[in-house]
């Protein structure tokens, strides 16, 4: 594409099929479209369903395109499984086996389009090799947390050497818990040079975009910097913003009725699944708080349960109207921005640490897996949080969570959390789309360079 300030630049962006990756992605489109971008969004049409009504309601769809992927059917994941929302956690890795197979699919997008470039995401290094083919440049966006990726990397380079961050680790039940769980490689083939990671960074040309800013995790950023030879680049924290369509009457209305900062939200994401007895103590920690509170529970499809069988025995009579149980899905940017939420209880992944801080929310933190109980430590070494901490065998104590839930929201020894948690949004308030605007500039210099080869 020649004259490539003047005429628009066309990108397909290609996350992998997790809300928490279409989210980000989906965000930084709405971002780049307003900087002379055409978009063609790529995933499959179950991931949709709630993207199209988005794009209708604010107007977006002449300029973010949605490219249906349609993956084959398996008897045991047909197309409304083609996500990782709701997914039972056994088909996870079924689904990721029939993903690595739409090369041949996604080839034919690729030469349909004829973008400018590709943006794709961590579980698919197979993507920028077929726009490679095409001479189209191709740069990976890492929907986690630099802290994250940079206790992987240092992982995968001294896996013998303590990561060099003292706050940041894992501890031995999260270690175990993560060799057992199928979403990842195994570690024999993480120390391999052909992991999916090392690859997606790899054959990213010369820059990794990546959700955060500089306050928050610079130091990550340039700690992945050094041990991947990439330039690291932020794109801010990418809060999806609510809209008059996120409403859910009845509980703003109830919510609405509660005091200034008493309230706290309760919320572990859309794809992790509370097991019974997380769901005991949970319920028991709220119950013996002093605050009230909105729960969001979730069951994976197929296996949902009635409340009364999920919670234990009186629940709802001994919390009154102290409490809200909501099943499957709630506002959540809506109910945050409410300031009678005074705290949030969160699994951490990074797109819900985001936004609580972007908001000025304090986060009682309660890691499940994954990237979360690395994220709860980066909340509390900022200071905008406190850790449920689970004993030895990663159980959770209903005592302690109302503890950490009335300290963080109630007492004074909570006060600079919330102090921080403030002035944590103000600082993200005041910086705008500073991170984007950088952004824009790497991108366009990447296409050009394409244009003058081409």
């Amino acid at each position: 594409m020649n004259e490539i300030n003047e005429k628009s630049i066309g990108v397909v962006m290609f996350p992998w099929l997790g809300h928490g990756h279409i989210s980000p992605f989906f965000e930084l489109a709405k971002k780049l479209v307003k900087r002379n971008f055409t978009i063609f969004l790529c995933s499959t049409p179950a991931n949709f369903i709630s993207i199209k009504q988005k794009l209708i309601n604010e107007e977006l769809t002449e300029k973010i395109h949605l490219v249906d992927l349609r993956l084959p059917s398996l008897p045991d994941l047909p197309p409304h499984y083609h996500t990782t929302n709701g997914l039972p956690p056994h088909l996870m890795s079924t689904l990721k086996k029939v993903f690595a197979k739409a090369r041949p699919i996604f080839t034919q997008i690729i030469n349909s389009i004829e973008p400018d470039l590709l943006i794709y995401d961590l579980l698919q290094p197979w993507a920028p090799k077929v726009a490679a083919e095409k001479n189209i440049p191709s740069v990976v966006f890492v929907t986690s947390s630099a802290t994250m990726f940079s206790y992987m990397f240092h992982t995968f380079r001294y896996p013998n050497s303590e990561f060099p961050f003292s706050s940041i680790y894992y501890r031995d039940y999260e270690l175990t818990r993560m060799v057992k769980n199928q979403e990842l490689e195994p570690i024999e083939q993480q120390q391999k040079d052909n992991t999916s990671v090392k690859l997606c960074f790899k054959r990213s040309s010369n820059i990794v975009l990546i959700k955060g800013f500089k306050e928050i995790d610079g130091q990550y950023c340039d700690y992945i910097s050094s041990l991947t030879k990439k330039r690291v680049v932020p794109v801010g924290p990418l809060v999806q913003e609510p809209t008059s369509e996120d409403g859910n009457s009845q509980i703003l209305t109830w919510l609405n009725q509660k005091s200034k900062g008493s309230t706290i939200f309760v919320s572990f994401g859309s794809e992790y699944f509370l097991s019974q007895e997380d769901r005991e103590e949970i319920a028991h920690g709220l119950e013996q708080s002093r605050v009230n509170f909105i729960w969001v529970v979730r069951f994976p499809k197929g296996e949902k349960l009635k409340l009364e069988q999920a919670l234990p025995r009186g629940f709802f009579k001994k919390v009154g109207e102290r409490g809200m149980v909501v099943e499957d899905w709630a506002p959540q940017a809506k109910i945050l921005g409410n300031p009678n939420i005074g705290g949030f209880v969160s699994h951490c992944g990074w797109n819900s640490v985001m936004e609580s801080m972007k908001i000025g929310v304090p986060i009682i933190a309660m890691p499940m897996h994954l990237d979360q109980p690395l994220n709860a430590r980066l909340v509390e070494e900022v200071g905008i949080g406190l850790e449920v901490v689970r004993d030895k065998d990663g159980k959770l104590d209903g005592e302690q969570i109302s503890e950490i839930i009335n300290k963080v929201v109630l007492e004074k020894e909570g006060e600079s959390i919330r102090e921080k948690a403030k002035k944590m949004s103000e600082t993200i308030r005041v910086k705008g789309d500073e991170e984007i605007d950088d952004v824009v500039q790497e991108l366009v210099n990447l296409c050009k360079t394409r244009s003058n080869v081409v």
